[in-house]
């Protein structure tokens, strides 16, 4: 159940990448960060409910929460026209928490892939924080960009593979993403440093949420 909010989840996050970089209204992408976010909250709540008392799997469920609620904020508040410091200091805690999540899927869940997929996401919603929370304006296109290429990257194909039964081979998918990681950080910024900065509908559209918890397979 939960690798199918891992599809949409890569879904929301590409659409919000585009919402950044200007290429999707603000409103029209708002439906999208409502739908999603309904299913990140209604799936950890059936995952939690149904594992029986198993904190692992408590505990990789509850990371959904985090960008459920993160959705729904983007979304309301893309509709309402709100100001963007809420869901962008919001972020910072998101940032934070995944730090966490990160350290439990090392180590606890030993689920290595998708502690790396943790800390990109970590790193996005620190990105959201400055963009959104600090009104850092000059890392939209930056923003835009990162944010969907990990709409596939964490996302989408993660969830295909997982859905498929092709996800295998787990230290060396972590030991691809990592590097992959590295490249796409530091390679798309002397490439959006100049890039004249979108025009936004609405508030910043990238308070785009993000994506779910590993294991939720």
């Amino acid at each position: 159940m939960g690798n199918v909010g891992l599809l949409f989840v890569g879904a929301v996050l590409y659409i919000n990448g585009l919402l950044l970089l200007g290429k999707v209204d603000g409103r029209a992408g708002a439906i999208l960060n409502l739908f999603v976010g309904a299913l990140q909250v209604l799936t950890p709540t059936y995952l939690i409910f149904t594992a029986d008392g198993d904190p692992k799997k408590i505990l990789a469920a509850s990371g959904l929460y985090l960008f459920g609620f993160t959705y729904l904020y983007v979304g309301i508040g893309l509709l309402a026209n709100l100001d963007t410091t809420g869901v962008g200091h919001y972020s910072l805690f998101v940032a934070i928490c995944a730090l966490g999540y990160s350290f439990a899927n090392f180590h606890l869940l030993k689920d290595y892939p998708f502690g790396v997929i943790w800390l990109y996401w970590a790193l996005l919603w620190f990105l959201f924080f400055l963009l959104l929370g600090l009104k850092m304006d000059h890392l939209t296109t930056y923003t835009g960009w990162v944010t969907a290429i990990e709409g596939w990257v964490t996302g989408a194909i993660p969830a295909a593979l997982l859905l498929s039964g092709y996800w295998k081979h787990p230290t060396e998918t972590a030991i691809a993403l990592g590097v992959f990681g590295v490249l796409m950080f530091v390679g798309l910024w002397p490439r959006t440093r100049g890039t004249p900065q979108p025009t936004r509908a609405a508030p910043p559209a990238g308070s785009a949420g993000a994506p779910t918890s590993p294991d939720q397979k």
